[in-house]
């Protein structure tokens, strides 16, 4: 199985991140994790771009704020598929990170989840993987049999609470 590469411009960035490796921790998918700034180690940017598949990369998580260029430099590096990850900033709330790796210029794609998604970001990683894991695809889909099922839990628990009725009609 191909593993993921978890990347992100700065040590600050790891509270949102680290929640992609639990989840692959959770599924049991190979991951690494490392700090990768585009702006301040291009060269390490680069080099791990472009090794990235003959490492066994499969998919690229790249989280970053601010500027937020880590996510579309790597993917105009490989085609390794990479997910950007957006994160808040103090500033302007993750919204300049949203749009700077969302509004990739056509032929250099980056899928883009929703700022702090980092854990979205992951489970897109493990679909993509999935197409050629049944394995990990049968993990996914136990993964999301249980987040229906806490629903329902949850939903019966404040029926019996009276905060859920319906009308009838």
């Amino acid at each position: 199985m191909n593993k993921v590469g978890i990347i992100m411009g700065s040590d600050s960035d790891l509270p949102v991140m680290k929640s992609c490796a639990e989840f692959f921790d959770r599924m049991g998918v190979d991951y690494e994790i490392d700090i990768v700034s585009a702006h301040r180690t291009p060269d390490k940017m680069y080099e791990y771009a472009k090794s990235a598949k003959h490492r066994g990369i499969g998919v690229i998580i790249a989280g970053a704020g601010g500027a937020a260029h880590l996510p579309g430099m790597v993917a105009s590096l490989t085609s390794v598929p990479v997910i950007g990850v957006p994160v808040k900033t103090a500033s302007l709330s993750g919204v300049d990170s949203l749009y700077s790796i969302v509004q990739m210029p056509g032929g250099i794609p980056v899928a883009t989840v929703a700022i702090n998604g980092g854990l979205n970001a992951a489970i897109l990683a493990a679909e993509i993987l999935a197409i050629s894991d049944g394995l990990l695809y049968s993990k996914l889909e136990e993964y999301k049999k249980d987040l229906k099922e806490t629903v329902e839990k949850k939903s019966e628990s404040l029926k019996e609470k009276g905060y859920i009725k319906y009308l009838e009609s």
